[in-house]
């Protein structure tokens, strides 16, 4: 216990995690009766929040989204299973994808046409690929909590200096009071995401899972990281600005999966510009810009300023790689006439129906 003990005095730094001449005495919750700091301990609050958001959600795809989906005409017909056959499970199991020697291989152990092979393996791929109407429901959720995430941010920020002058996320830091709105505009967000974190292994696989998986946890570090050093208002601005593109890219794939392909097409038009906008235009000049070089000259500098800023540009990294990838989709979106694969990123396995 000991050891632990002095391992977490040692992360817990205050020299470390707070500016210059500031305890965590100075930012305790009851340390000034006019301010509110942020409580650390209220971060375990997202994980049964999370476990309670799962509940609901199921309960939502099961009873509004999936009855919608139906009504859209979205198939939930699974594809036919492969025969079975121990010894093409072996080796589906190493690979779903075999190497032509190990076709052959099995050619000659089952005394099968090398065609028949290869169209077992694709049955096969195609047996764990989930249906069209369980793709459109895991956009149906995202796309509900996207846009009331986004208009409660909306209404909260609304009337916050911060957000019409970024220069106020500063000031008197760090003795900024946490209001009730922000509180819950946070425990709401990363109960979100860790319930990505979750569902991720058992929603639909998709090309750029780990970059999906890093995301979800560096978002959730990011924010655990402001709550604690009470950077709220600038973890505010971020969470905000995240949640406006992603509303339209999953209501573009729900009208991909709907089969209304010109509205998809016309939302991936009015996506990209929107994605790029805000992930690699306001997000870079306006948020970057503020906490590397604007906050500099207002609060003395702390390690966990550099921490902090290290996860910015994470997420601006993965924004990036993510651009590209969709501008790939538009080149071939103008060529071909229509988009065919998802935004952003496409169904792990490529088969088709």
């Amino acid at each position: 216990m000991n050891i632990i003990r002095g391992v977490s005095d040692v992360f817990w730094d205050s020299d470390i995690w707070l500016p210059p001449n500031t305890t965590w005495k100075d930012i305790a919750p009851n340390s000034n009766p006019h301010i509110h700091h942020a409580d650390s301990t209220h971060l375990l609050y997202p994980i049964p929040m999370a476990m309670c958001l799962f509940i609901f959600r199921r309960l939502f795809e099961k009873y509004c989204l999936s009855p919608f989906g139906l009504y859209l005409g979205i198939k939930n017909t699974a594809p036919k299973k492969a025969p079975a056959n121990k010894h093409l499970e072996a080796a589906f199991s190493r690979s779903r994808y075999p190497k032509v020697s190990v076709i052959k291989g099995l050619v000659k152990q089952l005394d099968w046409e090398e065609i028949q092979v290869e169209r077992w393996f694709r049955a096969r791929r195609l047996q764990d690929k989930p249906s069209t109407l369980v793709k459109f429901v895991e956009c149906g959720w995202r796309g509900l909590y996207y846009t009331l995430s986004f208009i409660y941010g909306w209404i909260v920020l609304w009337d916050k200096e911060w957000l019409w002058d970024i220069q106020k996320c500063w000031s008197n830091y760090p003795h900024q009071s946490v209001e009730v709105s922000i509180w819950w505009y946070y425990m709401v967000s990363l109960s979100f995401y860790w319930c990505l974190c979750f569902t991720q292994f058992i929603d639909v696989k998709r090309s750029d899972f780990w970059q999906m998986f890093a995301h979800h946890l560096a978002t959730i570090a990011l924010m655990s990281f402001s709550w604690v050093c009470n950077m709220t208002r600038i973890g505010s601005l971020v969470i905000f600005l995240h949640d406006a593109a992603d509303i339209i890219l999953e209501a573009a794939k729900m009208t991909k999966y709907a089969k209304c392909q010109r509205i998809c097409d016309c939302m991936f038009v009015i996506f990209v510009p929107l994605w790029t906008g805000t992930r690699i235009g306001v997000y870079p000049l306006w948020i970057l810009r503020n906490t590397m070089f604007d906050a500099a000259k207002i609060v003395p500098m702390f390690p966990a300023y550099y921490i902090f800023n290290s996860l910015l540009i994470g997420l601006l990294a993965l924004h990036v790689f993510w651009t590209y990838l969709m501008l790939r989709i538009l080149q071939n979106t103008l060529k071909t006439g229509s988009m065919e694969k998802d935004v952003r990123s496409s169904s792990e396995d490529e088969d088709s129906d």
